[in-house]
């Protein structure tokens, strides 16, 4: 499958690159290596590169290691397709061994299909670095982290490693619309449309794949799950010439492309009146559908449904369930090999919670717990990781797990739609990783999170990890340029959720900002901080939300998205929280497994943190640590604005060690996040003060 990107797009301006340089590099940066001794050491083989295998994939490695060789050693390497050179770096697949002029001993059935070995070979006259991959890709994925580990000026005399990803689908979702505009986007406008078209500079979207490549990810979808009618178009001969454009862009580098799909399509696109799934006709529309795709894109990826929810069309409106629309579309999918991936973020945005029986967080689980077993064997259902919205602190789904024959893949989102938009610092991979480890009892005690995803616990055909990507037009990416770090994090945990956090961290300082000690040190502080700081100044206990509607940026005690129907966390004069109990609330804890039942539905054993998650309690209830409620809620908020002003000094304490752009970009968000900081201690102090009437033991000023 040749890759046939017309020259001419692959244009956009080396100027904006080169005024741009590391903040657009992001975590590619490729410096110069000055450590002399290093350098001579990596020169011993990275003279030659010669390509053993070919293929587009193969053609992206070899042009990656090439360019980034070439900056970081001075050297402009021999590329060759023959075994000749000495001194050289050999990309190679495993049914191309035998051209080997040497016998290289590699254990395959060690490696899955996207896993590769990294070799360094030394005889007397000769040092040969072998990057030897199941498959192309895994050749790819070799490179990138040999480059990972130059950037990170490791010692490579010995090294000799497999590795192989933990999850076999990682993907990302844009939430791109064609007219430009990106949902929960803050980082500028969609780097994929413009105007209802697609852009015409397609190598910023080549340089995309890139990033994404090099964390590992192999999948994505293009356009928004709320899919209006310009891009339920999409999957029309008008428009599949130029997402298969795109396809090819992204195949080169091992990426799946997959499409968000209007449900309603038969009536918007076709001349059906109904989209019943049980409908034949409805049925043959897609069937034939499907085929057109594939026409154009012969190794698509499949479709991202979000349905009957938050106005979107579905099943519902025919009276038939989920499985009944996930498996019509299946069905034209599958003789091509093609994937559903069914969102289960479905509740009644316009349910009334002056109903204290109601609770949004029960909808996933009440859906399609009792489709279990239902859903043909090419749907995989996509759970947020959280039962509500992509909180600062929430619990994990309970549907992870409950349904042991149906694929499920979890669903992240690197884009802080709650989390400060990418204005305030805030790192992930923290927050991912307690999510991934926790412990869902659904095959016994072990049971975490990660294990039911990466398909293990069930042995799931198809399973994985997703997230709604950070990404924009804007000249860094990612708006903030320490938000870079959750895209990077994302990657590398998807790939291996064992990974640890600092380890993780540490792994993207050194490739975005180098090896000086202090800028490490201090970043690695800051980011591993920041979600403990985020969320001392925002929303307490697990109490979530408290933002203003709609945009979801800035306190709002009282904010309520649909509606004028309540709060979402009840507080009143006596004190605060979600009863979710089954003794006395919505019954909510009972869909976890019987140990987490029990933890969370006792107020002796519900960890604090998730505390007004799980019950209502009065403001007078004291925490593990002996201190109230009320008065947490004070010590917090003024703690966080403390912290909020101790990263903006960490960070102007490397002045001078970062380049000006980036320096005065980092500087420019932290000034934010202080003054912003001070915004929600004051208005959430005061509303609990007030709502409460119990002051401050410390007898600090609150309005």
């Amino acid at each position: 499958m040749k890759n046939t990107i017309p020259a001419k797009k692959l244009n956009i301006s080396e100027q904006y690159k080169a005024n741009h340089k590391e903040s657009y590099a992001a975590w590619l940066q490729y410096k110069k290596i000055d450590d002399v001794i290093l350098a001579k050491e990596y020169q011993k083989w990275g003279s030659s590169i010669e390509s053993l295998s070919d293929s587009i994939v193969i053609q992206s490695a070899q042009k990656e290691l090439c360019s980034a060789i070439s900056s970081m050693l001075d050297i402009q390497p021999q590329i060759s397709s023959e075994s000749k050179h000495k001194g050289r770096i050999v990309l190679i697949t495993k049914k191309d061994l035998p051209l080997l002029d040497e016998s290289i001993d590699v254990d395959f059935a060690e490696i899955n299909d996207d896993g590769y070995c990294i070799k360094l070979v030394t005889t007397t006259d000769n040092s040969t670095m072998f990057l030897i991959g199941k498959r192309d890709v895994g050749v790819l994925y070799a490179a990138f982290h040999l480059l990972r580990l130059m950037q990170n000026r490791q010692e490579l005399k010995e090294i000799n490693l497999i590795e192989c990803p933990k999850n076999q689908l990682r993907m990302i979702n844009q939430w791109d619309n064609m007219d430009g505009s990106i949902e929960r986007g803050y980082a500028g406008q969609s780097i994929f449309f413009k105007d209802n078209v697609f852009t015409e500079e397609l190598n910023r979207v080549q340089d995309y794949a890139r990033l994404l490549s090099s964390v590992g990810i192999n999948g994505i979808s293009i356009n928004n799950v709320n899919v209006h009618q310009v891009e339920t178009n999409l999957i029309t001969s008008s428009l599949l010439p130029q997402v298969a454009e795109v396809a090819s862009i992204f195949r080169a580098y091992g990426i799946k492309t997959f499409l968000s799909i209007n449900y309603a399509s038969t009536i918007q696109l076709g001349d059906l009146d109904t989209a019943d799934p049980l409908d034949p006709e409805v049925k043959q529309w897609w069937e034939n559908k499907a085929e057109e795709i594939y026409r154009y894109i012969p190794d698509f990826g499949g479709f991202l449904v979000k349905a009957d929810s938050e106005h979107r069309p579905g099943p519902f409106t025919y009276n038939r369930n989920h499985a009944d629309g996930a498996n019509m579309l299946a069905e034209a999918l599958e003789p091509f090999g093609g994937l559903v991936i069914w969102r289960c973020f479905v509740y009644n945005c316009l349910q009334d919670w002056r109903d204290r029986s109601t609770d949004r967080a029960r909808a996933a689980y009440d859906h399609f717990k009792p489709l279990d077993g239902q859903f043909h064997k090419n749907v995989i259902l996509q759970i947020k990781n959280g039962p509500m919205d992509f909180q600062v602190r929430e619990a994990v789904s309970p549907l992870l797990g409950a349904m042991p024959q149906t694929n499920q893949m979890m669903e992240f989102q690197v884009t802080q739609e709650y989390t400060g938009q990418q204005r305030h610092l805030f790192y992930l991979v923290p927050q991912w990783k307690e999510i991934l480890d926790f412990d869902t009892f659904a095959n016994g005690e072990g049971s975490p999170v990660k294990h039911v995803v990466d398909g293990s616990m069930f042995h799931y055909r198809y399973s994985g990890i997703t997230a709604v990507s950070n990404i924009g037009n804007d000249y860094n990416w990612t708006g903030h340029t320490l938000a870079q770090a959750n895209l990077y994090g994302f990657g590398r945990l998807t790939w291996n959720p064992d990974l640890e956090a600092e380890t993780i961290t540490t792994e993207w300082i050194g490739q975005t900002f180098g090896q000086d000690e202090q800028v490490n040190e201090y970043i690695c502080h800051m980011l591993l901080k920041s979600w403990e700081i985020y969320e001392h100044y925002t929303s307490p206990l697990g109490v979530g939300w408290m933002v203003n509607p709609h945009h979801h940026y800035g306190p709002n005690v009282d904010g309520y998205e649909y509606s004028v129907w309540g709060t979402y966390h009840f507080a009143d004069c006596q004190g605060i929280g979600v009863d979710r109990t089954t003794k006395t609330g919505t019954g909510y804890t009972a869909q976890y497994f019987k140990e987490n039942t029990e933890m969370y539905e006792s107020l002796e054993t519900c960890p604090d943190e998730l505390l007004l998650f799980f019950h209502h309690v009065p403001y007078t209830h004291r925490l593990k640590s002996g201190v109230t409620v009320i008065q947490h809620i004070y010590n917090t908020h003024f703690e966080g604005v403390q912290e909020a002003e101790e990263l903006r000094e960490k960070w102007t304490a490397l002045q001078g060690r970062i380049d000006t752009e980036r320096y005065e970009d980092v500087l420019s968000r932290l000034e934010e996040q202080v003054s912003h900081s001070k915004e929600w201690r004051d208005i959430i102090n005061t509303y609990f003060y007030r709502k409460s009437g119990i002051t401050d033991e410390q007898n600090r000023k609150i309005y």
